[in-house]
């Protein structure tokens, strides 16, 4: 008896007919987050042999969206080709353009690798506007010491 009545207990404590995790629950509405518009931003182009990375930047420098062509699904030698380069940037500019709003762009292109002209035609392509292309590819004013002369 004394058993029945406990198991009754934390039932009589809820409404009729309703379970009791549903009575304490509210639903909670989220906010939207409010979507940033950058008309204007930065378009960086890190292109190695191996690998191109493209990062867009509003004017401040903060990252808005970013793509590699690893980050596409290229792997081993691929992932220098122009073709991925080129879906790499197709992608960060989609992106750039559709949820951020943006339309004009300043490219600022560094390293030696093959994916370099075809990512800056993938984000006209996009449809972003491109107002200047600079290279930045750091230049060593006769930088570290060579190896020394082989003998044969």
């Amino acid at each position: 008896m004394a058993k029945e009545q406990q198991k009754a207990t934390p039932d009589a404590g809820a409404a009729a007919g309703k379970p009791a995790a549903a009575t304490k629950r509210k639903k909670e509405f989220k906010k939207k987050r409010e979507r940033r518009v950058i008309p204007h931003g930065l378009v960086h182009i890190a292109a190695s042999f191996n690998n191109t990375q493209i990062s867009i930047t509003d004017t401040d420098g903060r990252i808005i969206c970013w793509s590699s062509a690893g980050a596409i699904g290229f792997k081993g030698s691929r992932k220098g080709t122009p073709y991925a380069a080129q879906q790499a940037s197709l992608a960060a500019a989609g992106i750039a353009r559709d949820q951020y709003g943006m339309k004009s762009v300043e490219v600022r292109v560094k390293g030696p690798g093959s994916g370099r002209e075809s990512a800056v035609r993938a984000l006209a392509v996009a449809g972003l506007h491109i107002v200047v292309i600079r290279d930045v590819t750091p230049i060593p004013h006769n930088g570290c010491r060579p190896p020394k002369r082989r003998r044969v």
